[in-house]
């Protein structure tokens, strides 16, 4: 009666008809991340279009999960709300009774603190109340709030419109679904210094991100080009800012924090010492070395630790979430010692530029450890001092291959982030390339491979704004999403057959749910389709 499914369930040629709109398969539902383990029936399930919520546990109450139940009751039932236009011109009314009208979400602790490392497993069963099944219905059951956010996604793509009978759909049920991460760190980074993004746009970024079942948004929010956030005890550095238009408020922040967490997303702010500052000066002139010497900042004076930790304590205020990114990489120091005060500050404390480097970037760590923060920094600072780092630290991989295997081999813990795979601004890198992507690649001891945490796709901002953002991140982000979700077995055999169909399908999900993901198979990610066709074959 049922098919069990493991790793890679959709592995069959049949499913390429989906591509074409009289494909023998148009009705298959997709899933994107694929669970961990599921089975499946032959079944076709109708849904109520009054679809009610009933929940259970300590934590059923949760406003977080009933804010979700109705956004995705109004992503399933976009097309349809009980009673057609048809329906109501004619005077004709379906007499129906649905299969499913109540979905019951069972959370059985009550707290909605968002770390990392929180639970986010869930079972999710769908079926029809039978004399082979006297449960029914559809039920999502998780440990946490968060766990049940990836449930209610995950029963959103088992949900498709019928155009001809104009009802929504569960196809191959009963569906039972036990499911979990692979990763703890499942993470995106957006850069609003080389352009500034608003408020909405980046909550959009969010709200697509928890349909691939992302969870940490990386806000690289100042760099050298600008800094746009407000920061109180230090009033002047958004003064950084392109314009006063292009500025995040504390308000601001608070907001994109709290959106974030109502969709189980963390957010990881990023500050990044001692390169990629020279706009701090545009307000504080003293962090700069010299008029000509804009970075790194003054590594001699105490109030350029003091300002790092006015901004720290400022938002700790804001952010919740334990990891804060200190950055540390691309640290030119040369002009450093073409200053003369740096020079003799070099020479009294008998450092090196680099020593100084390594200074800089221990102090900022201290500073933020003792409020409480878990330090990440780039591969940069561990490849120059690894011994120096404190051992707290995350070492974020971006610039070469073999960084998180080396990192892990001492003790630290590590992101995965190779330039080479998952920066979505090198638009050059095709999806299998991406896809084909292990974080663990060159690990093979287990005590080391659960040091590293996860990993990131980077959408680096000089060539993205508002006009194009999504198009950057998606889809290729999805890539990333799901071999950080889904287990490794999913990249075996030909993921031509396997993974690029689910990849095409999840691509034309975004489209309809409003997001602007690009072709999946163009030469140069983000480019429009080169000529007429199905969404489906782009």
């Amino acid at each position: 009666m049922f098919k069990f499914h493991i790793f890679i369930a959709l592995l069959i040629p049949s499913a390429l008809a989906l591509y074409s709109p009289s494909g023998s398969n148009d009705s298959l539902p997709y899933l994107w991340p694929l669970p961990s383990d599921f089975t499946t029936g032959n079944a076709t399930l109708s849904v109520d279009p009054q679809l009610s919520l009933a929940v259970a546990g300590n934590g059923g109450n949760s406003a977080i999960v009933k804010a979700a139940f109705d956004r995705y009751r109004g992503i399933i039932f976009k097309h349809t709300s009980g009673v057609s236009i048809f329906e109501q011109i004619w005077g004709r009314r379906r007499t129906f009774v649905y299969d499913i009208s109540e979905l019951k979400i069972v959370v059985h602790s009550d707290s909605e603190e968002l770390q990392f490392g929180v639970d986010e497993s869930y079972t999710l069963f769908v079926s029809k109340k039978d004399a082979q099944s006297i449960i029914g219905e559809a039920t999502i059951e998780a440990p946490t709030v968060y766990g049940a956010l990836r449930g209610l996604e995950t029963f959103s793509q088992l949900c498709t419109f019928n155009y001809e009978t104009k009802d929504v759909q569960i196809y191959q049920a009963p569906w039972y679904i036990k499911d979990s991460p692979r990763f703890s760190y499942r993470g995106l980074l957006i850069d609003t210094s080389r352009h500034f993004l608003p408020v909405d746009v980046i909550k959009h970024i969010i709200e697509s991100m928890s349909y691939a079942k992302l969870n940490v948004l990386h806000w690289h929010m100042v760099d050298e080009e600008s800094f746009p956030l407000e920061v109180p005890s230090y009033p002047n550095l958004w003064k950084g800012a392109y314009t006063k238009h292009e500025r995040y408020t504390i308000e601001d922040a608070y907001d994109i924090v709290t959106f974030a967490k109502m969709r189980g997303i963390n957010v990881m702010a990023e500050v990044d010492v001692p390169g990629h500052a020279e706009s701090w000066g545009v307000g504080y002139p003293d962090l700069w070395p010299s008029p000509s010497c804009k970075e790194p900042l003054d590594v001699t004076k105490n109030f350029t630790f003091d300002l790092i930790s006015g901004i720290l304590t400022d938002l700790r205020k804001i952010f919740p979430f334990e990891l804060f990114h200190l950055g540390g990489d691309e640290v030119n120091t040369d002009c450093w010692e073409t200053v003369p005060h740096v020079k003799q500050w070099l020479v009294d404390q008998n450092m090196t530029t680099k020593d100084a480097y390594k200074y800089f970037v221990l102090r900022g760590q201290e500073l933020a450890i003792s409020k409480n923060w878990t330090p990440v920094n780039w591969e940069e600072t561990f490849v120059n001092f690894p011994e120096g780092l404190n051992p707290s630290t995350i070492v974020h991989n971006w610039l070469r291959g073999g960084i998180c295997p080396k990192a892990v081999a001492h003790g630290f813990r590590c992101i995965f982030s190779d330039q080479g795979v998952w920066y979505l601004d090198h638009l050059d890198v095709p999806w299998d390339r991406a896809y084909r992507a292990d974080p663990l690649e060159g690990v093979s001891d287990f005590s080391q491979q659960k040091l590293i945490i996860g990993g990131e796709a980077c959408m680096w901002g000089e060539t993205a704004d508002a006009s194009n953002a999504q198009q950057t991140i998606w889809p290729r982000a999805a890539t990333a999403a799901e071999r950080l979700w889904s287990k490794n077995e999913t990249v075996s055999g030909n993921i031509t057959m396997s993974v690029l169909p689910r990849l095409s399908y999840f691509r034309c999900l975004l489209n309809r749910r409003g997001v602007e993901a690009a072709p999946v198979k163009n030469f140069y990610a983000r480019r429009p389709p080169t000529g007429p066709g199905s969404c489906y074959d782009q």
